[in-house]
């Protein structure tokens, strides 16, 4: 079984940079046993073994923002639990791909 999420965090600062905390953010979520993450311009895609450990790297996340700086942080968080298999972040793109080339 894998879950899928997908995060975005919007800390808020003294200043209109938000790169630093989100950084920080995401080297916590990177450091978070059980999980693997992925960067993007939007947000950062995470792939769990259950929900403990993706809600434990939005927590990570958070508490990093926090100390980075951040007076408030803004978060958007979408969760995928699949139950009935086993697929990757990487697999869904190659289903969609493959739909493409059809």
């Amino acid at each position: 079984m894998a879950v899928h999420a997908e995060i975005s965090i919007i800390p808020i600062s003294a200043g209109s940079s938000m790169s630093k905390e989100v950084a920080a953010a995401f080297k916590a979520i990177s450091r978070t046993e059980g999980v693997k993450a992925t960067l993007t311009a939007l947000g950062t895609q995470l792939e769990g073994r259950d929900l403990d450990a993706v809600l434990a790297a939005v927590r990570a996340a958070h508490d990093a923002a926090r100390s980075a700086g951040a007076a408030r942080i803004i978060s958007t968080v979408r969760i995928d639990e699949r139950l009935d298999k086993d697929q990757t972040l990487e697999d869904k793109v190659r289903s969609v791909e493959k739909e493409l080339k059809s």
